[in-house]
């Protein structure tokens, strides 16, 4: 009897999962609407004093976005007083939605990758992943890798959409 081969892993392709680029971070919203007087405008000085008062140890070690639930005009000063003081507490903060976090949390992933692991390889980037945006995970991972590679694939081994080749 003729041993079994794997004739996808002696290809040589080298297969990247979207998942492994999913935040591993917990991720928390920053909602300035209570900070707002009788619902309407931030006054500095209440904004300020909250600032100085809030607990921002609730905040240690997750990622965190800052939005106004309320229909008003935030100046920008209170999102830059607040990230400044997330600033020790969290090293990932963005002003937006929570998908907006996601995504600079997948880019900051992709950005840590070590192309030296890919240099002249075939990548295929699967096609089946539990990630919010991967339209925008696999759009990064292309950018990421084309200059590296010589090859990218969409999908799965058995089945493959060709993105680039280099030529």
């Amino acid at each position: 009897m003729d041993e079994i081969k794997n004739k996808v892993k002696e290809s040589g392709l080298i297969q990247l999962d979207l998942a492994d680029f999913k935040p591993k971070e917990k991720m928390v919203e920053l909602d300035l609407a209570s900070q707002l007087w009788q619902g309407l405008v931030l006054k500095e000085k209440d904004f300020r004093t909250w600032i100085k008062t809030e607990n921002w140890e609730q905040y240690e070690n997750h990622a965190v976005y800052i939005h106004c639930s309320a229909d008003a005009i935030i100046p920008t000063w209170a999102y830059m007083l607040v990230a400044s003081a997330l600033h020790t507490r969290s090293a990932n903060v963005v002003v937006g939605s929570k998908a907006a976090l996601e995504k600079a949390l997948i880019k900051k992933n992709i950005e840590q990758l070590d192309l030296t692991d890919f240099q002249d390889g075939k990548v295929i980037i699967k096609g089946c992943s539990d990630i919010s945006c991967p339209e925008f995970a696999m759009v990064t991972l292309v950018q990421k890798l084309q200059s590296t590679v010589v090859s990218i694939m969409y999908g799965e081994p058995c089945s493959t959409v060709p993105i680039y080749k280099r030529k």
